[in-house]
């Protein structure tokens, strides 16, 4: 069993090796036609740069693919041998089916790692390097939307609204910080041309235009004008709850999301949207073990001469199916607040028993 179980290894790991690498460089290939456009744009932002920069986004598709490329290797593993009789050789020589699950399983425990592992913290940072490099060499920006990104938060029972309306590298662009008292009164108001999250004690702010507000009495407000090059703005937001708001969650490492999740919380801001998309960061890898299942019956096949890349064809068709009902439960789930784990959870459990049913009546029937 030990010598069947490495071969099966051995086949999957060198196929789904395949396949990523071809996806990978295809990726690679529209990636550097799509940077090759700023090239030339700046004196320093040469080819060189410009695929140094598409390099580091490999990680992110490595991220996306890998269940996928998951999915299409093992199918073609498993229908290869059973086209060419091998896994009826390795049946009878007490492979049997739970143990042909538990093999495949155990591989795809090994993706699993591997996807959460890249997921979690080599995308993450090479995405972070790859915008550092584009800001340092091209002064590129983030956008963060049309009205920017917006942050709360709560200082000695005051409220805060920060807007950071562009993000290069390291640096905010273009803040502005209001400060209500508790009467809902405004009590400050900062703009700043750019600043930088120092850490998870203060802000270091540049070219600032401060107003603060005194109210005497019921009736009577005044104002004081400042302005300064440079103003300490005492907050506990770091910099990865920034890049929270402004990029998007699903490249996020989960513990960053989990954190935002409590900022939001504890500012009483809805954290739906959020939450989903943590529980399917968390469930994502795991969408590599329901690939290997839902490739498993096609080792119980009939094959014909040249039948078996409809099969495959198929597999990898029901593998797309899974992934574009995912992102509709996160988005139904969105609009209608069901419960974010379930919504996550949902379409690997449904795909997990279709394909254990589709086994079970392939083992069955045969």
């Amino acid at each position: 069993m030990k010598t069947l179980r490495r071969m099966i290894f051995r086949d999957v790991i060198t196929t789904v090796a395949f396949v990523t690498l071809a996806f990978l460089a295809l990726f690679f290939f529209f990636d550097l036609l799509d940077e090759m456009r700023y090239v030339g744009r700046s004196e320093s932002y040469t080819t060189g740069y410009a695929m140094l920069v598409v390099l580091l986004e490999v990680p992110n598709h490595l991220y996306e693919l890998l269940p996928i490329t998951v999915l299409i290797g093992t199918i073609y593993v498993m229908a290869r041998l059973a086209e060419s009789s091998e896994f009826t050789i390795m049946r009878t020589s007490g492979l049997g089916p739970w143990l042909a699950l538990r093999t495949l399983l155990t591989v795809g425990a090994g993706f699993v790692l591997l996807t959460f592992v890249v997921g979690d913290y080599i995308a993450p940072m090479s995405e972070r390097a790859a915008t550092a490099a584009q800001a340092k060499f091209m002064g590129k920006t983030v956008t963060t939307g049309s009205t920017g990104a917006w942050l709360k938060e709560r200082q000695n029972g005051n409220t805060l609204a920060i807007n950071v309306r562009n993000i290069r590298g390291d640096e905010l662009l273009n803040l502005r910080i209001f400060e209500f008292d508790r009467e809902g009164r405004m009590r400050r108001q900062i703009h700043a041309a750019k600043g930088l999250a120092v850490d998870g004690t203060h802000w270091q702010l540049e070219q600032v235009q401060r107003s603060e507000f005194h109210y005497p009495d019921a009736t009577e407000a005044k104002v004081e004008r400042f302005n300064e090059p440079s103003y300490n703005f005492a907050t506990e937001l770091t910099p990865d709850m920034v890049a929270a708001a402004v990029h998007k969650p699903d490249r996020m490492p989960t513990i960053e999301l989990f954190q935002f999740i409590q900022h939001l919380e504890n500012n009483d801001q809805s954290a739906q949207k959020y939450e989903i998309e943590f529980w399917r960061k968390v469930f994502y890898p795991l969408s590599c073990l329901v690939m290997v299942v839902l490739a498993l019956p096609f080792a119980y096949l009939h094959f014909r001469s040249g039948g078996i890349a409809g099969y495959v064809f198929g597999g990898v068709m029901a593998g797309i199916s899974f992934f574009l009902l995912n992102n509709v439960f996160g988005y139904a789930g969105n609009l209608n607040n069901w419960q974010p784990m379930l919504t996550a959870a949902a379409p690997g459990v449904i795909y997990s028993l279709l394909s254990l049913g589709a086994f079970a009546w392939l083992v069955l029937r045969r």
